[in-house]
């Protein structure tokens, strides 16, 4: 049995990356149990396990003390020194006491052992390959589902799909073949556990780094997302070279790069918008598609005051206020939408900003308006 244990832990060591070593101790530690467990024994015993020779030896270890009080664990001095002569209080005497047929039982332990270390040591791998593609997207195939979650396969791994990580609406059937977002990886008892989500904000954001190879490239740069997933989100974007345009590298010809990640997500509508470090600009953008006539900040509040066309407000508000909720969560800014009318007669416009939003925005359209179907 030595030689056939010897050549698996060599194998093993070389085809899973265990060591030998770590086995050898594992096996010797469960050897102790299973010699306790099978023969009654409660005294202090060592395994030594030399695969060279092929034998697999048990030695009994008591302590040498003057007064023997539990001759399982102790021995006196005299009986000690009659084995040797050397040992002295406070030693350690080892014996042999290997039962005859210890061997059947260690060998069926040993196998225990390495099966469960290989089966451990797999799911280390597989851990540390997917908690490195954690904020990843990966695309699997849906397995199964149950009342609750849908079970992705994505590799060597069946990932969960909870409820709440699933877009409203959206139908999953065996087989079909879905982009999913890793957010969390866990060490469990039943080997590890992945996580993922198809309403995550970064499931767009690598979605975008695929389609568009300017933000792969790091030309351009995705400042913010704000997502209500299954529905409508925005983006803002941005870049330091001149040459690029950031909403339109985003959009694609005739749309088709932008058109892509819609279809991905099942018809979920994406606003592109230029990023700028002036919230003036910013928040006028982040409104789009509604026009803007003036932007009033309140830095301390970090609050904002958007006037808007009084055919234009309820664009700007957005159906159930999701609009102007979405380019709050894009910009970090509060934002209150007036109409023109209850501007001037609140006496809040025109203002001193006025003159600025209208030159910012009187030349082109800074922002992608992909739908027009968002009016109450």
């Amino acid at each position: 049995m030595g030689s056939e244990l010897l050549d698996a832990l060599v194998a093993l060591e070389t085809e899973k990356g265990i060591s030998r070593e770590v086995l050898i101790e594992a096996i010797e530690a469960a050897l102790v149990t299973a010699y306790k467990r099978n023969f009654n024994q409660a005294q202090n015993v060592r395994v030594d396990l030399n695969l060279d020779k092929g034998t697999m030896l048990v030695f009994s270890r008591k302590d040498v003390v003057d007064e023997v009080t539990d001759d399982r664990l102790e021995i006196s001095l005299e009986d000690a020194q009659m084995i040797n002569p050397v040992f002295e209080i406070g030693d350690i005497v080892e014996q042999e006491v290997t039962p005859s047929n210890f061997g059947r039982i260690a060998a069926q332990t040993a196998k225990q052992v390495v099966t469960q270390r290989v089966r451990e040591a797999e799911r280390g791998k597989i851990y540390e390959e997917y908690v490195e593609r954690e904020d990843d997207i990966v695309n699997g195939v849906v397995e199964r589902l149950d009342a609750r979650n849908i079970y992705v396969g994505i590799g060597k791994i069946e990932a969960v799909l909870p409820v709440n990580e699933q877009i409203p609406g959206e139908a999953y059937n065996p087989h079909d073949r879905i982009n999913v977002y890793i957010t969390k990886v866990e060490r469990t008892t039943r080997g590890p556990q992945v996580v993922v989500s198809r309403t995550h904000p970064g499931l767009l954001r690598r979605l975008f780094e695929k389609e568009v190879p300017e933000i792969f490239e790091g030309l351009v740069e995705i400042k913010s997302i704000a997502r209500e997933a299954g529905d409508r989100s925005k983006i803002s974007v941005y870049t330091e070279t001149e040459e690029i345009d950031p909403v339109g590298s985003c959009v694609g010809t005739k749309g088709g790069r932008v058109q892509t990640i819609v279809n991905e997500l099942n018809g979920e509508k994406i606003d592109i918008v230029e990023w700028s470090e002036d919230p003036i600009v910013f928040v006028a953008n982040a409104l789009s598609p509604s026009k803007v006539l003036d932007v009033q900040v309140n830095e301390e509040e970090k609050s904002t005051t958007v006037v808007v066309p009084d055919y234009q407000l309820s664009l700007a508000i957005g159906k159930r206020g999701q609009n102007a909720r979405l380019a709050a969560k894009l910009t970090g800014w509060k934002i209150d939408i007036k109409s023109e009318t209850d501007a001037r007669e609140l006496g809040i416009y025109p203002s001193e900003t006025s003159a600025y939003v209208q030159e910012q925005f009187s030349q082109e359209d800074v922002t992608v308006d992909l739908y027009q179907d968002d009016e109450e």
